[in-house]
């Protein structure tokens, strides 16, 4: 052990579980060095819930467990240990007073992001854990053992055990740059290649193009998998056209279900009146068309539909904007309404790893032992967060998982090493 008996557990990345890893580290007796490239900690944390922070969901293990759809089983001990009602009982004891929204959804009170940040890193300093600045680029391995770290400045960081919480590949400019990946593949471990999930998705469909700015904020949601002809995701709410596809929070929600990554291999489908049944829509298709029977139906239907997606579902109907609303057929008008209640976009593919807000993939959980986060090949390496091969669906899920990996990792660190 270095100094004396003091053991020293050096926390490599400030993110979220880093900073749990480290405080927990800490109050288990060990003296915690945390590394972080950054000149300030959890930068990751300051932008998750559009800048209000989603920092977990007040739910109980199986709901937890059924939220993540990567290596769940993996997390089973750590959510245990570490549950979504001990974080938020950490936060708050931080000063930092919660709400629970729709969804089960845990905010800070203020909306304000650098209040939960604040508070983490508070809880980490008040433990005594030491924080430095530098980028660390290589593991002390001697004897199938971690024996500490090199930073890019040069120096050599001795510990009694490492902790490797260096995030994803997901938004590079906070700090998430893959780099701990690399780390753990020299330590002798395998490295699931990372994607994006919690990501925009790429069409090549023209709507998406014609619709470029519209926001829908009360339409249903369904994805197909075209390869099996399942439902893999429903749901309501908003999303988003873009210049490369969709996007907004429905979609985001929508690529952690799509696993697969063959282009075209899934299709979204878009109930733009999900409030009205096929029957209802046909009836108010009816009283519309003789109202404005003799306009073209371009603008007869600006009351029904955003004016940049009329030209659109006119074109996938069949029909032309100058047709007239009088001259509209019974069957035309079955081939209008079947769009609107289902207007389908093939998805080539997701947005770059880079614009993920979460990284699938990572190192491979059947190397890591489940209860303390350390590494099965390399002793006294122990890997927390989202440099992990587990990720989550939206909601708080995956800031949890960054936690109570964390705490196991801390936790453990602190007493394996030292029994060595």
């Amino acid at each position: 052990m270095t100094r004396g008996n003091t053991l020293h557990v050096i926390v490599v990345g400030g993110g979220a579980s880093g900073l749990l890893a480290a405080g927990f580290a800490a109050e288990a007796g060990a003296r915690v060095t945390l590394i972080e490239r950054n000149e300030r900690p959890a930068r990751k944390v300051m932008i998750t819930g559009k800048g209000r922070c989603n920092l977990t969901n007040d739910c109980d293990l199986p709901e937890l467990i059924a939220h993540v759809p990567q290596n769940g089983r993996f997390l089973y001990s750590a959510f245990r240990a570490f549950m979504p009602r001990d974080m938020m009982e950490l936060v708050e004891a931080q000063g930092v007073p919660l709400k629970v929204e729709r969804g089960n959804r845990v905010f800070p009170v203020s909306d304000k992001a650098v209040d939960v940040v604040d508070a983490l890193a508070s809880f980490a300093r008040e433990r005594g854990v030491q924080m430095v600045h530098d980028c660390v680029t290589e593991l002390i391995i001697d004897n199938n053992t971690c024996r500490g770290v090199r930073g890019e400045s040069g120096d050599e960081y001795p510990a009694d055990a490492v902790i490797v919480c260096t995030g994803g590949m997901s938004y590079p400019a906070t700090g998430s740059t893959g780099d701990g990946y690399a780390l753990a593949q020299r330590a002798g471990h395998t490295i699931v290649p990372p994607r994006g999930s919690l990501v925009p998705l790429v069409s090549d469909d023209a709507v998406c193009l014609q619709a470029q700015g519209l926001s829908l904020k009360n339409c249903a949601l369904t994805v197909t998998d075209t390869h099996t002809g399942k439902i893999i995701y429903t749901d309501f709410g908003e999303m988003l056209f873009t210049h490369f596809g969709v996007s907004g929070p429905m979609v985001l929600s929508a690529s952690a279900h799509m696993r697969g990554t063959e282009e075209d291999r899934y299709r979204l489908s878009i109930d733009l009146k999900p409030a009205l049944s096929p029957e209802e829509l046909d009836r108010r298709l009816v009283r519309d068309f003789q109202e404005y029977r003799n306009l073209d139906l371009q603008n007869a239907l600006s009351r029904l539909l955003p004016r940049s997606l009329i030209a659109p579902v006119l074109t996938r109907a069949g029909l032309t904007g100058s047709t007239k609303c009088h001259s509209v057929t019974r069957e035309q008008r079955a081939a209008l309404a079947s769009v609107v209640k289902s207007l389908t976009i093939s998805i080539r593919g997701p947005r770059p790893v880079e614009e993920a807000i979460v990284t699938s993939g990572g190192v491979s959980v059947t190397e890591i032992e489940p209860g303390s986060m350390q590494s099965k090949l390399c002793r006294n390496l122990y890997f927390a967060g989202e440099v992990l091969d587990v990720d989550a669906y939206t909601g708080g899920f995956n800031l949890q998982i960054a936690f109570s990996t964390g705490v196991a990792a801390g936790r453990h660190a602190a007493k394996a090493a030292a029994a060595e």
